[in-house]
């Protein structure tokens, strides 16, 4: 018996000694799936995800100035592409980690009844992210521009820095409506909502890659690759994401 426990001693402090942290950057449209998948992660294999959350734009900028991190999970596809080939990035470890939806939402039960609420107009605000760092943001122009209504919601917009910031813009009545993620709101049941159709803009492809500052890093490595299994890609789903077959 003393055998057994102290065998059963050693693993569990074998196991310790090769926990680790790993520190990982985060798309703001992914915050609360991210730290539901960080809590499963240490979880099953010891080790420590500690997340950083904001918008995939400032993070690249921080990234070219040497910011310690040792993972990406972006909001879009082309921000991990263009790390591996300036060589922030390590090659071939890019995948599709999720596919985001895109929503017109607002607190009003009443206010958000499908496209007709972006053609009628009957609110003073109506939020998005800001397109020229967050792809929801981009999104969102792209979806306006091709139902025609851009010129005339443009001196409506409240813009936000991150997915994130627009949010809080609708929840604090700042703005009657705004483009959020669909995780954003995947949870909540209040309010209206108008699923935006992938038709009207660009699919928003989530990668995440892993940087050359995690390319020695174990815990990184091992971050990436439960992000790929089957309990991260419940948690996932469940927020509304689609994903990538084969990735």
């Amino acid at each position: 018996m003393k055998t057994v426990l102290l065998a059963a001693a050693l693993l569990l402090s074998a196991g310790a000694a090769h926990a680790a942290e790993t520190t990982v950057a985060v798309a703001a449209n992914f915050t609360e799936p991210a730290k539901e998948i960080a809590r499963a992660f240490t979880a099953r294999t010891g080790h420590t995800a500690v997340l950083s959350f904001g918008a995939t734009g400032q993070f690249y900028a921080q990234i070219r100035q040497d910011a310690p991190f040792t993972v990406l999970l972006a909001a879009d596809d082309t921000t991990p592409a263009k790390a591996v080939e300036e060589g922030l990035a390590v090659a071939d470890s890019r995948f599709t980690y999720a596919i985001g939806r895109l929503v017109l939402w607002s607190k009003d039960p009443a206010k958000v009844g499908g496209e007709d609420t972006l053609r009628k107009a009957a609110f003073d605000k109506v939020a998005l992210a800001n397109p020229a760092v967050a792809p929801y943001g981009a999104a969102a122009v792209q979806a306006m521009r091709k139902l025609g209504v851009f010129d005339a919601l443009q001196p409506k917009f409240v813009q936000g820095n991150t997915i994130a910031q627009t949010y809080q813009f609708v929840e604090t009545g700042n703005a009657e409506v705004g483009f959020v993620a669909l995780s954003q709101v995947a949870q909540k049941a209040e309010g209206s909502r108008w699923l935006v159709p992938e038709a009207l803009h660009e699919p928003i492809r989530q990668d995440a890659v892993l940087l050359k500052k995690g390319a020695g890093d174990e815990a990184a490595k091992a971050f990436l690759a439960f992000l790929r299994g089957p309990e991260a890609g419940a948690v996932i789903a469940r927020y509304g994401y689609g994903t990538a077959a084969g990735n």
